[in-house]
């Protein structure tokens, strides 16, 4: 098993950000210690966090019904086993909040995983995740990605990690609002009429 399986989706979060940050410093810090350049490098600006972004309510990020996996088959094969390409599936979900000017901005992320079927090929694929916020009826934020995921060659899965910085609603609606993420396929296809 995969250390990134191993982990919480949020302690991996967390561990990449403390990673991406620490390597901006070694990157900052490493050439005018050893004085291998003379420029002077810039840190990188921190952007505050503010009080009311750890304690204000941030919505959960729910799974909608039948759209925590995704398959796809050869031509012709759909539903069986043998024709799979692939399946990926979503393992876990998340989301950080701010509010700038009187809106939830929301950054919604996701881990999930590619295992490569018995006809698999290619080197990269495209999955179709769709970010939704809905309050009753009305839908106020949906948007749908066609995220790529690069193979490794060799491995019986590979990890993957999506987000969507977009989405942003009126302050007021926060409490009311569900946030949805999954696989969407699209509209089913329509089948052919059999004439007779």
């Amino acid at each position: 098993m995969s250390s990134v399986s191993g982990l919480s989706f949020r302690r991996f979060a967390a561990v990449l950000a403390a990673c991406g940050g620490l390597a901006a410093c070694n990157a900052g810090g490493s050439g005018s210690a050893l004085d291998l350049n003379s420029a002077k490098v810039e840190a990188p600006a921190v952007e505050k966090v503010l009080q009311s972004d750890l304690t204000g309510f941030c919505p959960q990020v729910t799974l909608r019904e039948g759209t925590a996996f995704f398959t796809t088959y050869e031509k012709g094969g759909d539903g069986d086993p043998t024709k799979a390409i692939y399946q990926a599936s979503i393992t876990e979900t998340t989301r950080g909040c701010t509010r700038p000017n009187g809106m939830l901005a929301m950054n919604i992320a996701v881990a999930g995983r590619v295992v490569p079927g018995p006809k698999a090929k290619g080197a990269t694929i495209t999955v179709p995740i769709r970010v939704a916020i809905t309050e009753g009826d009305a839908v106020l934020y949906s948007q749908l990605h066609q995220f790529q995921v690069t193979i490794v060659p060799g491995q019986a899965a590979t990890q993957f990690v999506f987000n969507d910085p977009n989405p942003s609603i009126p302050q007021a609606s926060a409490k009311a609002v569900t946030v949805f993420v999954g696989f969407d396929e699209g509209a089913p296809k329509a089948k052919k009429k059999v004439e007779g």
